[in-house]
C-alpha cells in the first residue's frame, strides 16, 4: 500500500505578506500639455512601475485633465474624500512631482489635513508625518514655487495682451457693437456687428445733440431692439454710459491706461466722439470743477461690517475727519468714527507683518535652497534633452549613410528623418523652455520679506496719500463695525501676518532653529510674489 501523501501546508501559511496599499493620482492642466509630453498615460506608467519596484498595490487611480491654479478639481477632490473614509487600510499617494498634485495652497492645506503619505516619483521625495521638519519646510517651498509658477504664466499672458493692444488690435473679448472673427492671417480680430453696430451709432448720435440724456438713450436704445450680445438681455444704463465714453468705437484701443491708434473699423466718427464727450462734460462742469480740499486716506478702503456699504470720510468743524457708513441700504446705526482711531487699527494690523530675525533668516535660507534646487533640475533637464538630442542626430547621419550604400531607400530615409527631426524640434522646445525658466523667485521672496519688515515704519511717517497707496498694496478689503477692523490681505502678505500670528501665539522663550522649523507650517495665501 503506498504511502499516504503529506498533506499540502494551508493557504494562509504559504501566503505572501500583505502588499502595502496606495492611491495613484496624475493630472494634465489641458490637450496642449498631451502634446508636449506630459501625458496622462506617461504619469500611470511611471507611478506602476514605482509602486511595482517597492510592492505596492494600487487600489484606486485619480485622473484630472483639468488646471490645478484653483481649488476645486473634480478627481482630486474625489480622491480626498476616499482617502479620509479609508484612512485605516490606506494613507498613500503616489504622484510624479509636486505641481501635479498641487498649485494652490487651498488644496496643499486640505490634504495635509488628512495627513497622508505622498511619494513624489520623479523628485525622489517621501512626505509623511515622520519626515523632518527641514524635509516638510522644504516641501512648502516647492509648493509655492509651483504657485509661483502660474502666477508667472498669468502675467505674461497679461504681457501678451498689453503687446497686442500696442500694436492697434484689441486683446479681449469685443465690447456690444464689435464681434470677434478670424483674419485670413490667423489673428483674431474684431469687426463691427451688423446687427448692433447701428444701435451703438444711434446712441452717440442722440447724446451729440444735447437733448437726450443717459436715461433716455438707454430707454430708446432698448425699444429699438438692442440686446446684450452674451444673454439676450436689454442694456443698462451703465453698459450705455461705458460705451459712450469708450474711445474704442472711435477708432482708438486704450488698455492699461495707454492709447493706441487701433486697426478695427470704428462705428462712429472722431467728432462724433468728440461731441459726445464735450455734451456729457457741459452736463457734469459743476460736479467735476469742484476741487478736492482733502484727500482722505482710508475712503474706499473700508466698507460697513453691517450693511456692506463703503465708509467715507468728512470733515467736522474744519478740524476733525470722521468716517461713517454712507447708508445706501438704510441707515444701519454703525456710528461715526474718528479717523485717528482707523489709522490705529490698521497699524496694529500692519505690524503683523512683522516677523522676528531668526525667523526671517529661516524663511530666507528655505527661499534660497529651493532656488538652488530649481536650477539643478532645470540643468539636469537640459543636459538630459541634449543628449536626447544628440543620439537622434546619430541616427540620422547614419540613416543617410544607410542610404547612399543603398541599403534603405529614399523613402525609407525620408520617413524616419523626419520623424526623429520632429521629435528633436520637441525636445528643442522643453530646452528652451528650461533655460527661460524664471528664476526671480529668491528675489521676489527676499523683497516680499523686507517690506513686511519696513510697512509698519513707513505707514507711521507716511501723510494721507502715501498710507492710501501702501494700504492699496497690502490690502485687498476691509471691514470696519462695532469699533474692529477686519482685514483681508493681498497675497501674499496674507501668509506674513497667519504666519505671525502662529508664530506669537506659542513662542518659546528660547528659540533654536530646530524649534522654529518643527513649528513652521506654510499657512494659507502665502505666494514669493510681489502684487503688482
Amino acid at each position: 500500500m503506498p504511502p499516504r501523501s503529506r498533506r499540502p501546508r494551508s493557504r494562509r501559511s504559504q501566503a505572501t505578506p500583505a502588499r502595502r496599499v496606495a492611491v495613484l493620482y496624475a493630472r494634465v492642466s489641458s490637450k496642449d500639455q498631451e502634446r508636449e509630453g506630459f501625458s496622462i498615460p506617461a504619469q500611470q506608467r511611471l507611478l506602476r512601475e514605482y509602486a511595482e519596484r517597492h510592492g505596492m498595490l494600487i487600489v484606486e487611480e485619480y485622473i484630472d485633465v483639468e488646471t490645478a491654479k484653483r481649488a476645486g478639481r473634480t478627481a482630486f477632490d474625489k480622491m480626498v474624500a476616499w482617502l479620509r473614509s479609508n484612512r485605516r487600510s490606506c494613507n498613500t499617494i503616489l504622484v510624479e512631482k509636486t505641481d501635479r498634485l498641487y498649485r494652490n495652497l487651498k488644496d496643499y492645506v486640505l490634504l495635509d489635513e488628512v495627513n497622508p503619505e505622498i511619494h513624489f516619483v520623479k523628485e525622489g521625495e517621501v512626505i509623511s508625518e515622520d519626515s523632518r521638519s527641514a524635509q516638510k519646510f522644504i516641501h512648502g517651498i516647492r509648493v509655492l514655487m509651483a504657485k509661483n509658477y502660474v502666477d508667472n504664466l498669468s502675467e505674461e499672458v497679461t504681457k501678451g495682451m498689453m503687446e497686442k493692444a500696442r500694436s492697434g488690435l484689441w486683446p479681449s473679448r469685443a465690447p456690444l457693437g464689435y464681434r470677434n472673427v478670424q483674419a485670413e492671417d490667423g489673428k483674431r480680430i474684431m469687426v463691427p456687428d451688423p446687427e448692433r453696430a447701428p444701435l451703438v451709432r444711434a446712441m452717440f448720435e442722440w447724446v451729440a445733440r444735447g437733448d437726450c440724456s443717459l436715461s433716455q438713450a438707454t430707454k430708446r436704445a432698448n425699444e429699438a431692439g438692442l440686446r446684450m450680445r452674451k444673454s439676450g438681455r436689454k442694456v443698462g444704463k451703465a453698459t450705455v454710459h461705458r460705451i459712450l465714453h469708450n474711445p474704442l468705437y472711435c477708432g482708438d484701443v486704450v488698455w492699461q491706461g495707454e492709447l493706441t491708434p487701433g486697426l478695427h473699423t470704428p462705428i462712429v466718427s472722431r467728432d462724433l466722439w468728440d461731441r459726445v464727450q464735450a455734451t456729457l462734460d457741459h452736463r457734469n462742469r459743476n460736479q467735476r470743477g469742484k476741487s478736492r480740499i482733502h484727500e482722505f486716506a482710508f475712503s474706499g478702503l473700508m466698507s460697513c461690517a453691517h450693511c456692506g456699504c463703503a465708509l467715507s470720510g468728512q470733515i467736522q468743524k474744519e478740524r476733525y475727519i470722521y468716517y461713517h457708513c454712507t447708508g445706501f441700504r438704510g441707515d444701519c446705526g454703525e456710528p461715526y468714527v474718528r479717523e485717528e482711531k482707523i489709522a490705529e487699527h490698521f497699524a496694529r494690523q500692519i505690524r503683523r507683518l512683522q516677523l522676528p530675525e531668526h525667523v526671517r533668516a529661516w524663511l530666507k535660507e528655505g527661499l534660497r535652497t529651493s532656488q538652488a534646487a530649481q536650477a539643478r533640475y532645470h540643468a539636469d533637464s537640459v543636459a538630459r534633452l541634449e543628449a536626447e538630442c544628440a543620439k537622434l542626430q546619430n541616427r540620422i547621419q547614419q540613416a543617410h549613410l544607410d542610404k547612399l550604400d543603398g541599403a534603405i531607400d529614399s523613402a525609407f530615409f525620408e520617413q524616419v528623418s523626419e520623424t526623429w527631426r520632429a521629435e528633436q524640434r520637441d525636445l528643442r522646445h522643453q530646452i528652451a523652455k528650461h533655460e527661460q525658466a524664471d528664476a526671480s523667485c529668491l528675489e521676489q521672496g527676499l523683497a516680499l520679506l523686507d517690506l513686511g519688515q519696513k510697512a509698519a515704519e513707513l505707514f507711521d511717517v507716511a501723510d494721507q496719500r502715501e498710507r492710501r497707496e501702501l494700504l492699496n498694496f497690502l490690502v485687498s478689503n476691509s471691514t470696519w463695525g462695532d469699533g474692529e477692523l477686519k482685514i483681508e490681505w493681498r497675497k501674499p502678505y496674507s501668509f506674513l501676518a497667519e504666519f505671525t500670528e502662529a508664530q506669537t501665539s506659542d513662542t518659546p522663550s528660547e528659540e533654536t532653529s530646530e524649534g522654529v522649523s518643527s513649528r513652521m507650517a506654510i499657512p494659507t495665501g502665502f505666494e514669493p510674489v510681489l502684487p503688482g
